[in-house]
């Protein structure tokens, strides 16, 4: 018997392939990424059996819990949520890309920790696009000029950007936003100093996820769709 969640897994997937189609796209342009915050291992078990292999944390404790309970599956971490400088040399060797790197001064410590460690980090800048004052991120009027510097920070590979739609907005502003992401992404992205690459959107969640596909998201971070009828 299929359960609940590989079939919501299916749909969420054909969902995307949909958006990514409205969007002149194909659905190997979209990679979904699974939001676990709320589900135990058993249920993250089920999904990675179900083939969804990549997963994000929003809470760096969380996240080094699950990776070692969870260290028999093939899971690629992301993480997702904001990242207390303090936490980024125990949270780097764990995942794939940091979504969430909201601030200068984190650039420069995930540069010094990879830095020491002999590897690079890729990141993505989390840009608050909304305004919001309770929102971390780049003021997407400043993000322009902070990209200018990137190159004094010689171990983090910046891929993108990422973003979160407002918290009270409806889908329609959460287009706006989105759109507004890619346009700021593709300006920048045509001034770029020589090897930083922006190829990456990381943006839209379990409400407006197709809204962000068909507004350029590469990435989308879902995490109540996949565990309806599991969480309430």
């Amino acid at each position: 018997m299929t359960s609940p969640i590989a079939e919501n897994l299916a749909d969420v997937r054909q969902r995307i392939a949909d958006a990514a189609l409205r969007s002149g796209r194909v659905a190997g342009d979209v990679r979904l990424l699974a939001v676990t915050k709320y589900v135990g291992p058993a249920e993250i078990r089920t999904l990675v059996e179900a083939g969804c292999t990549e997963l994000g944390e929003s809470r760096p404790q969380q996240l080094w819990q699950r990776a070692a309970e969870l260290s028999d599956l093939p899971i690629r971490w992301h993480m997702i949520g904001h990242l207390q400088r303090n936490k980024v040399e125990r949270t780097l060797p764990l995942v794939e890309l940091i979504h969430s790197v909201d601030s200068p001064r984190l650039v420069a410590e995930i540069d010094a920790a990879v830095g020491a460690a002999g590897r690079r980090a890729p990141i993505l800048l989390e840009v608050n696009i909304s305004g919001e004052a309770a929102k971390h991120g780049f003021a997407a009027d400043a993000i322009e000029s902070f990209l200018q510097t990137i190159a004094d920070y010689r171990n983090v590979e910046v891929r993108g950007l990422m973003c979160m739609a407002g918290l009270e907005g409806q889908l329609d502003d959460a287009r706006r936003e989105f759109a507004a992401l890619r346009q700021l992404r593709d300006r920048m992205q045509a001034n770029c100093r020589a090897g930083v690459v922006l190829a990456e959107l990381s943006m839209g969640m379990s409400g407006d996820y197709e809204v962000a596909i068909e507004e350029g998201a590469t990435i989308v971070r879902v995490g109540s769709a996949l565990f309806a009828g599991i969480i309430t």
